[in-house]
């Protein structure tokens, strides 16, 4: 009686399947006894023309439905997120309950452990765990915060167990080589092993399905080039910039992770590494602190908070020229880099969280004695200059204080309109950085809002492609190199980047790797368990430096000789030399094209001087609006 006319006639013929299926001696006996025991149908059991149900009929069938067919197969219906069932059931009257069953346990527990029944560890085991019991349910009830609390005392706790061991959960027992984010597992592998030096082959052929959207490769050559030849250093700085003290740098290097997001034994063993191997190590906005002068090479990374080269007055930071040069003489910075934004938090400024300032951290800030109570925050402007005019203007004053050393800028892609209004004024003050860092979207940060991780700022690679182009187009990208930030930590992650229009790259996490980092995502913490991201000194004790700097070392030379590979099986010995045109992507399961070909329609690859011609006729619609607004925006800005 329970199935609804409009389902009778499935029922029948479900029930003529499972005779005829019962006669198979290869079906199990469950399934042959539930077959055996279906009534068979009469011819008059199927309806010619049944009369249409009314609409409550409809519904209550319907609802009946699913309910017997849900209870007769052990289904649950209830959705992810909730929780269980048998929580469900509990109750304030419950608890109870079984609190009561427990004390009576724990009652007799007495005799039994009067008369040396039983060992006494199960008599003492009732009653702790009783007293647990009433102690955790009780605070339960009587606090309001809670809701699930109240409603299921000291079960609930449960959840709370399985919430706090998800992230382990997840990482080792279910997650693939390939799924997790922001490194997969594979990522990781590649990285740890490098930096130990081991073997990093592989065998058996690619895991990844090349003929999944998004799959990419480089194109060989017929006649490749000797490995051993492939350039893998770049000078920045010319002349006629104004730049006295040029610098050679790696393709390859450490991009800005300041110390205070970073332990003191973690800045030192990077700093040490890139001493070792030959390379650069950026700051951070973080200012100069101790750390950083282990023997490797700076980038000063001067942020909004000035730090190293600045003062508080009323309550804000304000740029020091006579701390600037003092500290910009120091040998061991090669490069000053002024920060306008980062990619993983795009205009928004830095934050330290209050619990990991130190004195060393003062010290190096210049934040004044403890205690610290609040954050430390740089604000996301900077007070020296508020428009591209003003921002040229500071370059050539750090230029002149710093004797020449090259000066640069980083920025996160936004508004491509201010872009073009910063190569404007670059223009109309014959004043060019010696370098703009493009850091994308995707790149990592201690702490940060999700809204600004997860939405904000253009990915590297779009972003280094359109200030390639409208340098190229303004007839200046020999003027300027270009360095990248974003997920960089291969050999082909780099040259792909290379690609895209650096001439060098930049790294963070891929670093941290090295160092020993688990992506256990604690950095924002204070309680980073391999005692990288943390100031807490009993967990980065366990870092040794000296040991950690070898494996940096070891990585960085690893990375760079598998680019080289990559640049030379192309056929070529300058990394500059491959283009979007040697690389592919597959689109869809058939589709494929080339990166040169995906971004033509806003973001083509301008000849030198196209952006300078009357009319522009070879530039694209949206590029051209994009530069002459620039214009007007410098303009109106200035």
């Amino acid at each position: 009686e329970k199935y609804s006319s409009s389902t009778r006639h499935s029922s029948v013929m479900l029930s003529r399947s499972c005779r005829t299926l019962s006669r198979s001696r290869t079906l199990p006996v469950w399934w042959r006894t539930f077959a055996s025991t279906t009534p068979s149908p009469s011819s008059s059991e199927v309806p010619s023309a049944p009369a249409p149900p009314s609409s409550s009929q409809k519904r209550h069938s319907s609802e009946d439905d699913v309910e017997m067919d849900t209870r007769a197969i052990g289904m649950n219906t209830r959705l992810p997120g909730g929780v269980p069932d048998f929580i469900e059931k509990w109750s304030p009257s419950a608890y109870y309950n079984v609190g009561y069953a427990l004390t009576a346990a724990s009652t007799a527990c007495v005799p039994i452990l009067m008369h040396d029944v039983l060992h006494p560890i199960l008599p003492v085991g009732v009653w702790g765990f009783t007293a647990l019991y009433w102690k955790v349910g009780l605070e339960d009830l009587n606090q309001t915060s809670h809701t699930l609390r109240r409603n299921f005392p000291f079960l609930i706790h449960m959840r709370y167990l399985f919430e706090s061991i998800r992230p382990e959960i997840q990482q080792y027992l279910i997650e693939s080589d390939s799924d997790a984010t922001p490194f997969s597992r594979s990522m990781r592998s590649t990285i740890y092993q490098r930096s130990k030096a081991q073997p990093d082959t592989r065998a058996l052929g690619t895991m990844r399905d090349v003929y999944d959207e998004g799959y990419e490769w480089g194109a060989h050559s017929m006649f490749p080039a000797n490995h051993h030849e492939v350039k893998t250093r770049v000078k920045v700085g010319t002349k006629i910039n104004g730049c006295k003290q040029p610098y050679s740098a790696s393709i390859f290097n450490i991009s800005a992770m300041s110390y205070g997001a970073l332990s003191g034994p973690a800045v030192t063993a990077l700093n040490q590494g890139a001493q070792r191997g030959g390379f650069y190590h950026n700051t951070g906005e973080g200012g100069i602190s101790k750390f950083h002068e282990s023997g490797g090479d700076l980038v000063w990374n001067v942020g909004t908070g000035y730090f190293a080269c600045g003062s508080t007055v009323d309550g804000k930071r304000v740029f020091n020229p006579e701390m600037f040069k003092e500290n910009s003489a120091k040998e061991c910075v090669k490069m000053i880099e002024i920060k306008l934004s980062q990619g993983a938090k795009p205009a928004h400024g830095g934050i330290l969280p209050a619990n990991k300032i130190t004195e060393e951290i003062s010290e190096a800030r210049g934040l004044g004695p403890g205690p610290w109570l609040e954050d430390c925050a740089s604000p996301p402007y900077h007070a020296a200059f508020s428009s591209p005019m003003g921002l040229c203007t500071f370059i050539d004053n750090l230029r002149t204080l710093s004797d020449g050393k090259p000066i640069g800028f980083k920025m996160c892609v936004g508004n491509p309109v201010e872009l073009a209004a910063l190569i404007h004024a670059m223009i109309e003050t014959d004043v060019f950085p010696d370098f703009i860092t493009v850091d994308g979207s995707e790149g990592g940060t201690g702490a940060a809002p999700p809204e600004f991780q997860d939405s904000m700022g253009m990915p590297m690679a779009e972003g280094l492609r359109l200030v390639d182009s409208m340098l190229k187009g303004a007839d200046v990208r020999d003027r300027v190199k270009l360095i990248a930030a974003g997920k960089v930590y291969n050999g082909f992650s780099l040259v792909r980047t290379i690609a895209n229009g650096a001439d060098i790259c930049n790294a963070a996490r891929a670093f941290m790797f090295s160092l020993g980092c688990i992506q256990a995502l604690k950095c924002n913490s204070n309680t980073c368990p391999t005692g990288i991201t943390t100031q807490n000194k009993a967990l980065s004790a366990g870092l040794d430096s000296s040991i950690k700097s070898v494996r940096v070392s070891n990585f960085h030379a690893a990375t760079v000789l598998s680019a080289s590979e990559i640049v030379a099986a192309m056929g070529y010995t300058n990394p500059r030399h491959v283009s979007g045109k040697d690389l592919w992507k597959r689109e869809n399961g058939i589709h494929v094209s080339t990166y040169e070909d995906m971004h033509h329609r806003y973001i083509p690859s301008l000849k030198g001087g196209e952006l300078l011609a009357e009319g522009m006729p070879m530039v694209p619609e949206k590029m051209k609006e994009w530069w002459t607004s620039g214009y007007e925006l410098m303009k109106r800005m200035n």
